[in-house]
């Protein structure tokens, strides 16, 4: 019986080969994986080049250098895969202008340029890779991600690390404002910190943190952040007593004046100060340097003359320098804890912000109460010269203009100027 040989297509052998070099591939190097190929497409004889590349995946022209090289043709120095200048060049090699032209779009001088396209544009991989190609570069984003890593750079967020002006006399003032308060403290005399926190919307708008629901059940708030009509934002101004470790929130819904703030201390002292600071002559507060209660604001001066006369307190002020307002301590013991305390919460309403405000509290013994005020502070209110003339004030030897303090004017209105 005669037997018939059938022999194994090319098809066959080519998934063969595919099956025996991704067997050995991840272990060959570059040199070695083109000899192994050319091996391959040796034994196959004719076509065994096409064969091999599209069982490999490696190109014919590798393919026909592993041929040369296994009939004697020169190969790599020892230790080399590829002879020397072998591969593809950089792209920067073969566009010198285009590491250049990258960092310009990026460079912190053109971003400020007016005439930069990247002025007013999200500065995206893409939108760089963009901008190159229509300066002639031929690039993707991915390349234009490795250059930008290759040359020291990263995804940046903003960093606080600038305070404004560095005034010469900030740290004595710091250790005045100090050695000021131990002094009242020691001697029973109130001691407040004032300060107005950022303005909130009412409503059900989203609200920064989280806070423990089911899962999968977030409580819906809108997706635009718009004042809703009658309704609007509210400001709470807040006094935080040093001495009591107690705050006071005074929320109100107009305008953020001079009025307003020197409205909120006086109610302070009405409500709490009188009665935990009764046998007290004198009043020190510690404000910022600017906002409703600045050094500069006339009406805030006018204002605490009026609480001085009501009360008969003689009320001192020390501000803080210029871009230190974080020194403040009702921010860090007062204002971070009310934050904290209504963080993924919406103020739908003024009760919620009322009976969030006055729910803070904190291990130290931290206690805060909250007022609605109402009332109307209209802005552009002007201060004339005559009436700053009427105010009994004394400032103080260093800086005056920070430390000053406000006597009470006698009450037959005949005005003493110190």
């Amino acid at each position: 019986m005669r037997h018939r040989w059938v022999y194994p297509s090319r098809m066959e052998k080519s998934t063969e080969i595919k099956e025996r070099f991704a067997r050995v591939a991840e272990s060959l190097d570059e040199r070695t994986r083109r000899l192994v190929a050319a091996s391959e497409a040796l034994a196959l004889g004719w076509g065994g080049i096409s064969a091999t590349s599209r069982a490999t995946g490696l190109s014919r022209a590798t393919i026909r250098l592993g041929i040369a090289e296994l009939h004697g043709a020169p190969a790599a120095d020892p230790g080399r895969i590829r002879r020397p200048g072998g591969g593809r060049k950089k792209a920067v090699d073969s566009d010198p202008t285009l590491q250049r032209d990258l960092e310009a779009l990026v460079e912190p001088v053109t971003r400020g340029d007016p005439e930069s396209p990247l002025r007013w544009t999200c500065k995206s991989l893409r939108k760089l890779a963009a901008d190159l190609r229509e300066q002639g570069h031929r690039v993707s984003h991915q390349l234009v991600a490795e250059l930008l890593q290759a040359a020291g750079y990263s995804l940046q967020s903003n960093r606080k690390t600038r305070e404004g002006g560095d005034h010469p006399d900030r740290d004595a003032q710091f250790a005045h404002i100090a050695a000021t308060s131990a002094d009242y403290l020691a001697k029973g005399e109130p001691v407040i910190s004032v300060d107005a926190k950022k303005k909130e919307l009412i409503g059900d708008f989203k609200n920064g943190g989280r806070e423990w629901r089911p899962k999968g059940d977030p409580e819906e708030v809108r997706v635009h952040d718009f004042p809703i009509p009658d309704v609007g934002r509210v400001t709470p101004y807040g006094v935080y007593d040093l001495g009591a470790n107690a705050g006071w929130v005074s929320v109100g819904i107009d305008h953020d004046t001079a009025a307003f703030a020197v409205a909120s201390i006086h109610k302070w002292w009405q409500e709490v100060g009188q009665a935990r600071y009764g046998s007290a002559g004198r009043l020190l507060i510690t404000a910022d340097g600017g906002g409703s209660n600045g050094s500069r604001v006339r009406l805030w001066k006018l204002e605490l003359q009026r609480v001085a006369d009501e009360t008969g307190l003689t009320i001192s002020v020390c501000h803080f320098p210029p871009g230190t307002s974080k020194w403040n301590k009702i921010e860090h013991r007062l204002f971070s804890f009310i934050t904290q305390n209504w963080r993924g919460k919406p103020l739908v309403s003024y009760a919620v912000i009322l009976n969030l405000v006055a729910a803070t509290s904190t291990a130290t013994g931290l206690t805060v109460e909250s007022v609605l005020d109402s009332a109307s502070y209209p802005v552009g209110r002007k201060v004339t010269d005559e009436e700053m003339a009427t105010i009994q004030i004394k400032r103080d030897a260093f800086h005056g203009e920070w430390n000053y303090t406000i006597f009470p004017r006698p009450a037959s209105n005949e005005m003493v100027i110190i």
